[in-house]
């Protein structure tokens, strides 16, 4: 069997919304509809009957993205109802998962022409009640909120591997000595990188914004913080901790989704491509150290498309924490770090869970388009100890 080439021919994102923000009002399956809808529109010379299947990714799936999002989105966003659509769960991976078996599809001659992405409505996400063991229950009964985490663990996980996220970051700055201060200085350049991104009109060219809503860039982009800020908020996990809301990631709305073809596709899409995809690999680790998942999977994904950091001219590097993503970087000593979130990351633009993955593909596709060639590198981190990685290029 042939394996055939895989091109990104366009890639598309919401604004990402903060937590109770702009994009709360809105549910998950019609955020994941309006990406879908907007790739097609971008693309006129596309036949939507001619999409072979829609893969997307979704870390929660508890409420209104329930019953397979990506099927919904192909309804709500008007697809013809031949379209398949297909949900795909990797937590914080979840959209580059998405991206993976969208491509892996298309290279084994399963697919032509398939949209992969990913959605989630942190705001939206509900409390979950479980069901009693038996009718009629004596006592109270708890209630879980599945925005975030661990719930509803299993006994019999050893307890140091269900440790809160913030927690495990907190490890690995131990491990790796990460300071509260160069914590901050990483937020700090995230935000001012992302600001400049915005103002400069470099995400124009990948933003669909939710009509009706108003919100025309990222929610969390703070471009007047200060080290002093940063400095003002208080630990979240330990009393005596270096891991705060200004150093993390906050909670967040978005959907993201690209286009992936064959040869065949893009001259049914009449399009120039982004990029094209080279090499994936996941790996897993210790759940608790969790944040330093991609360490492993970006040497993998690399070997395998023949190519080294050296080549690199631009990685997306999840920022769950600045000291995940720190982390990470220490255990990269070949790899220059201004290649690493050129235009800011998670920490200012926002992680919302299973549309991040496929937010930052787009974002890599974009940028080697705009460069005009060179390699491309996206990656995550993923609660429970894992990671994920994508080599692209043009």
């Amino acid at each position: 069997m042939s394996i055939r080439d895989v091109y990104i021919v366009d890639a598309v994102r919401t604004p990402i919304g903060k937590f109770g923000g702009a994009l709360s009002s809105v549910r998950p399956d019609d955020l994941a509809a309006h990406v879908v809808r907007a790739l097609v529109d971008r693309t006129p010379e596309l036949d939507p009957a001619r999409i072979d299947d829609v893969y997307f990714g979704d870390a929660n799936g508890a409420g209104e993205d329930n019953r397979d999002v990506a099927r919904m989105a192909v309804l709500l966003a008007g697809l013809p109802v031949t379209v398949p659509g297909v949900t795909v769960n990797r937590l914080c991976g979840s959209g580059l998962e998405a991206v993976v078996q969208a491509a892996r599809a298309v290279a084994t001659g399963d697919a032509s022409i398939v949209l992969a992405g990913g959605v989630e409505s942190m705001s939206r996400a509900p409390w979950v009640l479980p069901k009693p063991e038996r009718a009629f229950p004596a006592g109270h009964q708890e209630l879980y909120s599945s925005t975030l985490g661990w719930r509803m663990v299993n006994p019999r996980m050893p307890a140091e591997w269900t440790v809160a996220l913030g927690e495990g970051a907190e490890q690995i700055a131990d491990k790796h000595a990460i300071s509260r201060e160069r914590q901050d200085a990483f937020a700090l350049e995230s935000h001012r990188k992302a600001a400049r991104a915005w103002a400069d009109g470099l995400f124009d060219g990948e933003i669909a914004p939710y009509e009706g809503v108003d919100l025309a860039r990222d929610e969390c982009v703070r471009e007047n913080t200060s080290m002093e800020a940063l400095a003002r908020l208080k630990p979240a996990f330990r009393p005596d901790g270096t891991v705060t809301a200004g150093n993390a990631s906050p909670l967040n709305d978005g959907a993201s989704a690209l286009l992936l073809v064959d040869e065949e596709g893009l001259r049914a899409c009449g399009r120039e491509p982004l990029a094209r995809i080279r090499a994936s690999a996941v790996t897993g680790i210790e759940p608790q150290l969790f944040g330093l998942g991609p360490v492993e999977a970006v040497q993998r994904a690399l070997g395998r498309a023949g190519r080294t950091f050296a080549d690199l001219a631009v990685m997306e590097l999840n920022e769950a924490f600045a000291a995940q993503a720190l982390g990470c970087l220490a255990e990269w000593p070949e790899l220059d770090p201004a290649v690493v979130n050129p235009r800011g990351g998670a920490i200012a633009i926002g992680h919302p869970l299973g549309a991040s993955g496929a937010r930052l593909a787009g974002s890599v596709a974009h940028q080697l388009a705009a460069a005009g060639s060179g390699t491309g590198l996206a990656a995550l981190c993923i609660g429970v100890g894992q990671g994920i990685a994508v080599v692209l290029e043009r």
